[in-house]
């Protein structure tokens, strides 16, 4: 079909797929416990995309564009048999690349069989070494040294690792230079993240975001760090290289230096919706056209006509609109 670009000129390159909404961690600035407590209800099994469902939408969606798969949650670990998806999605002609985002407590116990499976790379999200304050942000005590064993494991298997770190004023912001030098010597590309206002529950502020440039400084008062050109359009991290070549520090900087003009993603929930905006209000059903019994070519030229029409740019226009915005625990980070 080739592929398709939208109001701005954007393609669609990445697709990001939450296979589930659960989660195993309460981080304050993505399922605080006030709200997702011990009696939340979580979506019912019979309305998550099967595999086979998923594996279906990935074929039809390489072929408008896609090239690179990111599955995410909730926590996609607590997802029973995710290798064998990750297996699946591998056999489809024309994906180059698959990925998970977890928070790593399950990892260890996974790795090997992700590997195999043909995952090619990993994140991680760790916000913090301190095991108070990761505890802490976590919401549910959890272990970092769990996080750390997973890291390493899945380093053993021969995946690459990236850390990713929320950093919040008034919560980890001790934790850069810690975290930084932790990541140089275990040889992991780590990503500082500034806290987004994704979703309606997190209780998000400005004053409580620390911006990449003081991140920046932060790091340059110990280290001496290289800028790097972007390896691809829509590289949503900018980077710097260590002097020493050892690993790469980057920014994510949605609020203070937005990267919409260049955002090729898609996001597909759990439960079938696909989003063209992490920070969209409402997304668009797929589950409901497969289930149908319609010919699955009905949801290539569905998404095509949704991308064609597609003008997000929340993070150039924070401030100037307000709408409510779905979680990202249900649409993946």
């Amino acid at each position: 079909m080739g592929m398709v670009t939208d109001l701005l000129g954007r393609g669609l390159r990445d697709l990001r797929i939450s296979v589930t909404d659960r989660c195993n961690f309460r981080c304050r600035y993505c399922m605080p416990v006030e709200v997702f407590g011990p009696g939340y209800v979580f979506m019912p099994r019979e309305d998550l995309l099967t595999f086979e469902e998923i594996v279906t939408l990935a074929g039809v969606l390489v072929e408008i564009g896609v090239e690179k798969i990111r599955l995410t949650g909730g926590e996609p670990l607590m997802r029973r048999g995710l290798e064998d998806l990750v297996a699946m999605l591998a056999a489809v002609d024309g994906v180059k690349d698959i990925a998970i985002t977890t928070n790593g407590v399950l990892l260890a116990h996974h790795a090997e069989a992700l590997a195999l499976a043909g995952l090619n790379r990993v994140t991680v999200s760790l916000d913090a070494l301190d095991p108070l304050i990761f505890a802490k942000m976590n919401g549910v005590g959890a272990k970092v040294e769990r996080v750390l064993a997973g890291i390493n494991s899945a380093q053993a298997f021969g995946l690459p690792v990236k850390v990713n770190a929320v950093i919040q004023r008034g919560m980890n912001e001790g934790q850069i230079l810690p975290l930084a030098r932790w990541a140089k010597t275990a040889a992991v590309d780590l990503r500082f993240i500034e806290y987004m206002d994704v979703g309606e529950t997190n209780g998000w502020k400005l004053d409580e975001v620390v911006a990449g440039d003081e991140i920046l400084a932060i790091l340059g008062e110990e280290f001496p760090l290289v800028p790097r050109v972007p390896a691809y359009r829509g590289e949503v991290a900018a980077h710097w290289s260590h002097a020493d070549g050892s690993a790469e520090v980057g920014l994510i900087r949605s609020v203070t230096k937005p990267f919409c003009s260049d955002c090729q993603r898609l996001r597909l929930s759990a439960d079938g919706k696909i989003f063209t905006c992490l920070f969209a209000a409402e997304g668009h059903d797929l589950r409901g056209i497969l289930r149908s019994g319609m010919d699955p070519k009905l949801v290539g030229e569905t998404v095509r006509s949704i991308w064609r029409a597609r003008g997000d740019r929340y993070s150039e226009e924070r401030g100037r609109i307000d709408r409510p915005k779905a979680e990202m625990s249900y649409l993946g980070g």
